[in-house]
This record gives C-alpha cells, structure tokens and sequence, in this order.
C-alpha cells in the first residue's frame, strides 16, 4: 500500500528532510506569498494536511489563522511539536483525517499527495472535500506534467499530474477549481497550485 511506503520511506529520513527544507526560509517566495494571501481570506479552522516538518503550519499560525497539522509519519509529528511548540499537531493520515464533517474552513495540501498512485488519489480528495465546510477552501499544491506518470523523487516515487486530470479530480471530488498557479524554476520540475472551494451539498 502506497501510504505504508511512503510512511517508512519519510521516517527513514525525517531528520534529514526537516533539516534540509523544514524552514519558510526554504521554501520559495512565490510560494510564501500564495499561501499567505490564501490564508489571509480564511476565517475558521484550518487544517495542513501532511504537515511533515509543520513549517508551513507555524506559517499560517504566524498569520493568526487557527491551523493544525497533521501527518502520519510520527517522528515528524515529534520534531514539529518540539520545534513549534505553540502549534498544534497530531498523527492522523490524509484518508482519515479524524474530524468530523464540514468542520474545518480549508485545507492546505502542499505536495502532501504527490506520493499517492493515481488509484488513490480520488479517495483523499474524497476526505478532504469531506472536512471542509460548503464554501471552504483546498489549496493544493503538486507537480505538474502533461501526463500522469511516476519519477524518481528522492524520498520515494511520486507523480506528475496534468492541471487538466487534477482539476478534474477535484471536480468529481466535490469541488470547484477557482486559480491555477503554475511556475518552473531553472532546474527545477514544473510546479502547480490549485485553489478550489468545497461546493454546497
């Protein structure tokens, strides 16, 4: 199961990962300046799903959003409690992210489902569009490629998703795509953001 693997592959490395790029300060400006503007819209619950080292969760938080992170790799869970005590962060996974319905305003996945197999990727988004409120937010961070198709990343084998497949995805997930942002760096694979809002129901 594709969750199992990715679990033992980023616990193998937790350490490694958070003291590479568990910082705003590594992250991209455009990227700081997205999420920030999304957030600054929200007022509500928040959930970061698949937080890893809970620096983007501290982000929101800095921003007076009420955001908790959750992942089910526990050591991050462990470093991002010690590291951001005043955040709150629990182990849960991203099919079940242990809250009832419609209570949460927004979720933020950044690159938090880039790992799943294209058969599961329906089923997250499915809880997602489970968590949040009719109105709420996703904000969806992940590769973009012209096809579906798997790479070689360097924790564990991830995917590239066309804008097109992914919108659709969210579509039949309950959603309504309202932006696309799209942006490739020299040497870099080319990233997306989508940001949709739950749709009555």
């Amino acid at each position: 199961m594709t969750a199992n693997r990715v679990r033992e592959a980023y616990a193998e490395r937790a350490e490694e990962y958070t003291r590479l790029l568990g910082s705003i300060a590594d992250t991209h400006e455009l990227d700081q300046q997205l999420v920030g503007h999304w957030a600054r819209e929200i007022q509500g619950a928040v959930i970061d799903a698949g937080c890893g080292p809970g620096h983007w969760t501290d982000f929101l938080n800095k921003l007076g959003v009420d955001a908790e992170g959750i992942d089910h790799v526990p050591a991050f869970i462990r470093n991002a409690r010690m590291r951001f005590p005043n955040v709150p962060f629990r182990a849960a996974s991203l099919v079940d992210l242990g809250v009832n319905d419609g209570s949460a305003t927004a979720i933020l996945s950044w690159y938090s489902v880039i790992h799943l197999a294209p058969t599961e990727l329906q089923s997250v988004l499915v809880e997602f569009a489970r968590c949040i409120a009719p109105g709420g937010s996703l904000l969806l961070g992940f590769f973009e490629g012209d096809t579906v198709e798997p790479f070689a990343h360097a924790v564990t084998t991830a995917y590239f998703w066309p804008i097109g497949k992914m919108s659709a995805k969210l579509e039949i997930a309950g959603f309504q795509v309202d932006s696309v942002h799209t942006r490739t760096d020299p040497g870099k694979r080319p990233h997306a953001a989508i940001i949709a809002h739950r749709t009555d129901v």
